[in-house]
């Protein structure tokens, strides 16, 4: 042990008395503009004395702690007994999660693997795996940063992730939207009912409408009276599944709620239902603006339009807004709010015709035609009726309507009609009108892309490359096409990342034509590493050998195969 000298002892002594508070503002602010209150040793510096001194200081803090009283042990984790992920699953998991998108607007050639993400994870769960206990904490922050991920997360996490987020309170997000996750019955959505925070409360009512709608109902009422206005609105939005007529009772006294919110919520859950007795009002008010007639000469039928001319107290109680929305006149909104409530049922035999196509054909006297349309596409996607959404799309090749037009909306009328007649329109769409306005409808279809969608996103991608144009202008598109083309559709596109023979490859590589080559090598990429991972996910009895080395490092299936993941 070296031996201590007066000096050391000294100086010793004056670092253990200085202040902790006046190291730091020393240390801060930089020993040249504050002299630091220590006493430096011969031949130190005042910076070392500073260290010296806080090392000192710092042994006396620690030293000094008193205990404190142990926190309880946490109790086990919970049981999960879904089958583990496979081990190149299990590894891929690991990879998606610490992915990350690459900085800038170009990616070359590599996969997004952030994207890739969320439909890995709902293909995990259509198998029913487990997450790795060792992967849940960065599960957890990934579903933390990106909200979109945390259904599919949560579900694939299972019990053990409320387990965690008990622990950690970043987490505490899974304690509200995993509050549904294992709400089996009514006894269990009661406990969390009157225990739970509002979005667990939310959460469960959800998950018990799933399983007994009445069971739901009777919880919402139970305490009815003692919620506030606004979550009174979000509870009642929970009764949209599994909407019945029995609910009808308990909506139209929520129309006599004194918050306009509610009221409004009610009405429209109303609407939806054609045999409630608020969708017999509004069809009898619906009913008298709306009537057949002639043109001056009397040979051509058209449809005679007289708008309300005020909002009385019925109207309001029964959903209807008095003030409409900036830019739009009263007795438009007012016509468009009654029009959309009403049956649809009502119309063929109110303006004699057959049915939803015969109707949408007639012309409307007096410009009220854009508003009668919009306000029956409002219905077509309240009540999910096909054929008036049909009807008011019309064909695919028409003239689309300008950017930002109001009044029909494509892409909600596409959602009520069946997945494959959906790709087609849109395919049909595509291929008539180009990418430019197809974004939205290509967010409605189902994946992956049925064939006929693939290809004719695929030949208009390859038009705007000939066109001369960029593929950053078609980023969007490009980025839903590497997430939903058929991966078995690689094998074809291959052709499409090679560089048009020219005088000067450098030039042409430099060009366009080069970032197109890039963009479409990236595409094909990515679909042969969804469909590596589709493979990775079957149970280990049906995979297949392993082949050569593929994208990422994986084994590379077999081209042809299923859905992909």
């Amino acid at each position: 042990m070296p031996r201590m000298t007066s000096t050391t002892v000294t100086h010793t002594a004056a670092a253990s008395s200085a202040s902790w508070a006046g190291l730091v503002a020393a240390a801060l602010l930089g020993t040249d503009r504050r002299m630091p209150p220590v006493i430096p040793c011969p031949g130190q510096d005042v910076a070392g004395a500073l260290l010296d001194a806080a090392a000192v200081r710092t042994v006396r803090r620690r030293a000094g702690l008193l205990p404190v009283a142990a926190r309880t042990v946490p109790g086990p984790a919970p049981e999960d007994v879904r089958p583990p992920l496979p081990e190149a699953a299990r590894q891929r998991l690991e990879q998606l999660l610490a992915g990350r998108a690459a900085p800038g607007g170009r990616r070359g050639s590599t996969p997004d693997l952030t994207e890739l993400l969320p439909q890995w994870l709902a293909a995990a769960n259509r198998h029913g795996y487990r997450a790795p206990a060792d992967l849940l904490p960065a599960l957890l922050e990934a579903a933390r940063a990106r909200s979109d991920l945390r259904q599919e997360a949560l579900a694939l996490a299972g019990p053990r992730a409320l387990w965690l987020a008990r622990l950690n309170p970043q987490w505490k997000y899974a304690l509200r939207e995993g509050a549904g996750v294992g709400v089996a019955d009514a006894r269990q959505a009661q406990r969390v009912w009157r225990e739970g925070l509002f979005a667990e409360r939310a959460a469960a009512l959800a998950a018990l409408r799933r399983t007994d709608a009445a069971a739901a109902r009777e919880l919402l009422a139970s305490t009815w009276a003692e919620e506030r206005a606004e979550d009174r609105t979000m509870f009642l939005d929970a009764l949209g599944e599994g909407l019945s007529l029995a609910d009808e009772p308990f909506l139209e006294q929520a129309l006599g709620d004194r918050a306009r919110n509610v009221r409004a919520t009610a009405a429209a859950l109303l609407s939806a239902l054609p045999g409630s007795a608020l969708s017999a009002r509004m069809a009898e008010r619906a009913r008298a603006c709306l009537a057949p007639g002639r043109a001056g000469d009397g040979t051509v039928a058209r449809i005679l339009v007289e708008a309300p001319h005020e909002c009385d107290a019925g109207m309001e109680r029964d959903g209807v807004e008095p003030t409409p929305p900036p830019g739009r006149g009263e007795r438009s909104w007012w016509l468009g709010r009654l029009v959309e409530a009403a049956p649809l049922s009502l119309w063929p035999a109110r303006l004699g015709v057959a049915g939803a196509e015969e109707a949408v054909a007639l012309p409307v006297a007096d410009g009220w035609r854009a508003d009668l349309h919009a306000a029956w596409a409002g219905a077509a996607v309240r009540q999910h009726d096909a054929a008036w959404a049909r009807a008011l799309l019309g064909p695919a090749d028409e003239p689309p309507l300008p950017e930002g037009a109001p009044g029909l909306d494509p892409a909600r009328l596409l959602a009520v009609l069946p997945p494959g007649e959906r790709a087609e329109w849109v395919a049909e769409f595509v291929a008539a009108h180009g990418l430019s306005q197809a974004f939205r409808l290509l967010g409605v279809c189902a994946v992956p892309w049925a064939e006929p969608l693939g290809r004719a996103v695929v030949d208009a991608l390859d038009a705007a490359r000939d066109a001369g144009g960029y593929p950053w202008s078609f980023s969007g598109v490009m980025g839903l096409a590497e997430r939903c083309l058929d991966p078995d559709a690689a094998g074809r596109l291959e052709v499409l990342t090679t560089l048009p023979a020219g005088p000067d490859e450098t030039e042409v590589a430099a060009g366009a034509a080069g970032y197109w080559a890039e963009a479409f090598g990236r595409l094909v990429g990515t679909l042969r590493l969804r469909a590596t991972m589709r493979t990775e996910l079957q149970p280990a009895a049906r995979q297949p050998a392993a082949g050569p080395a593929g994208p990422l490092g994986a084994a590379t299936p077999p081209r042809a195969g299923g859905c992909s993941p």
